[in-house]
């Protein structure tokens, strides 16, 4: 499948030609200079036939983070099949667009120049400046106003090969070819959020994972923006991470960061696992147990990561005894401590993913289950309210990812949730289950919830 790179400076419309190519709102858009930072790739359809899109950010050097940015979509210039170079047909062309396009040109692969925001037929007049680049294939387009986009598809569509291609050979026995092969077992899917606070390390512990530098890593707090996707196979199962953009306080977030904090929101809601990512070289914050809340509001599993611990400003005991302390509605998040930067200890991050998903995904058989509750209210008995007795009858589970179990019982109102917290604890005990929240939920015979199969 080929790979087309969306080049060009900041603000020349490149995300906004992803979105329409990919036919859905994928990378945040807006006037802001240098909005998108990372890489992100999209497989998408033109006409019938399948490529990658790779969404770059903006070649510029103003800054030590744009140089980051610049230096990595530069290696996705060399790393794609084809190169869309996208200039702004606002302003006439410039020195530098000039020096990056041939600069491009000696890559040797198939360059096409876009010049974008061709809105009017006043800066259409001014489209033949642009032949100065001598391309040999050249579109002039306005994405805002949705002109010249189908051309320019057109035209992609007739470079892309065809998916399936016949070829002619007489040596190939034709029932031979047509036999099915035997389908391979689909692998184990788990999405992993990486979120935390603006630069605790999330960026560089995602490349540390991934064995490559995959999302910007700079000190200018907040550089990613976009939350970046990319997944590996570990163990027979894909490991699908996204680095979500750094959440900061309600106050500091402005502009695009709006954007890019509802899109964290609607990350988390397709995934299983949370890193939760903490900076072991301070105190901790107010905001970090503010995000920690996300891990509860989303009932996913969940893994502290304590980073830059070779800058620990505290010990082990301190700092763990610090976490419990102040997160306890996470005592169930197993904890590990990591630099990113220098990969220390983050290698055994994946083996704990596997252990927290698996847990996360558990089902208790209910004879088990029923044993358990009905040893947990022999040792305690469940406190009466005004007099009056509360009864479990029995419990069942009725979902997974996480453990959801419905307690069948006379008064669901009058169960404490010190009790609840007590048979939570007993079925931890039991069966291991670390990294996953477990939902009890109280219910009147006959009474069912949403979903909830009885």
């Amino acid at each position: 499948m080929k790979k087309i790179a969306l080049i060009g400076k900041p603000n020349v419309g490149k995300s906004s030609l992803f979105n329409a190519i990919a036919k859905r709102r994928i990378a945040i858009t807006s006037e802001v200079s240098g909005t998108t930072r990372d890489i992100r790739y999209r497989e998408v359809k033109i006409g019938e036939k399948s490529a990658i899109i790779l969404d770059t950010g903006g070649l510029d050097d103003s800054s030590t983070m744009f140089k980051n940015v610049r230096d990595m979509s530069l290696r996705a210039a060399k790393s794609s099949d084809m190169i869309l170079f996208l200039v702004d047909g606002k302003f006439l062309p410039d020195d530098d667009d000039k020096k990056i396009f041939f600069a491009l040109q000696k890559l040797g692969k198939e360059i096409v120049l876009i010049v974008n925001k061709v809105d009017n037929e006043k800066m259409a007049q001014n489209v033949w400046e642009f032949d100065i680049f001598g391309a040999k294939n050249i579109f002039y387009i306005s994405v805002s106003h949705r002109t010249g986009i189908k051309e320019l598809l057109l035209w992609l569509d007739k470079r892309l090969p065809n998916e399936l291609e016949l070829v002619e050979d007489e040596d190939i026995d034709f029932l031979e070819a047509i036999e099915p092969k035997e389908i391979p077992k689909k692998k184990e899917e788990i999405n992993i959020a990486i979120v935390g606070r603006v630069n605790v390390g999330k960026s560089s512990l995602l490349n540390s994972l991934l064995g490559e530098e995959r999302s910007v890593v700079s000190e200018v707090a907040g550089t990613t923006i976009d939350p970046v996707d990319e997944n590996m196979i570990y163990k027979d199962t894909i490991l699908n991470f996204v680095d979500t953009s750094g959440v900061r306080k309600r106050s500091k977030i402005l502009g695009i960061e709006k954007y890019a904090l509802q899109r964290t929101r609607q990350m988390l809601e397709k995934a299983d696992v949370i890193l939760l990512v903490l900076d072991s070289s301070e105190e901790f914050k107010e905001l970090d147990e503010k995000i920690a809340n996300l891990v509860d509001e989303f009932h996913l599993g969940c893994i502290v990561v304590l980073n830059k611990w070779d800058k620990a400003m505290n010990g082990f005991k301190k700092s763990i005894d610090d976490i419990k302390g102040r997160f306890r509605f996470l005592s169930y998040a197993p904890i590990i401590t990591v630099s990113a930067l220098s990969n220390k200890r983050v290698h055994k991050i994946n083996d704990i993913i596997l252990e927290v998903y698996k847990n996360y995904c558990t089902k208790i058989p209910t004879a088990k289950l029923n044993e358990i509750i009905k040893r947990t209210m022999i040792r305690h008995q469940i406190p009466s309210v005004n007099g009056q007795r509360i009864r479990i009858y029995y419990a069942t589970q009725y979902d997974a990812k996480p453990p959801k179990i419905a307690l069948i019982m006379n008064k669901p109102k009058g169960l404490h949730f010190s009790y609840k917290r007590y048979i939570i604890n007993q079925l931890r005990e039991e069966f291991i289950l670390e990294g996953t929240p477990i939902l009890l939920r109280p219910r009147k015979k006959g009474e069912r919830e949403v979903g909830m199969e009885l």
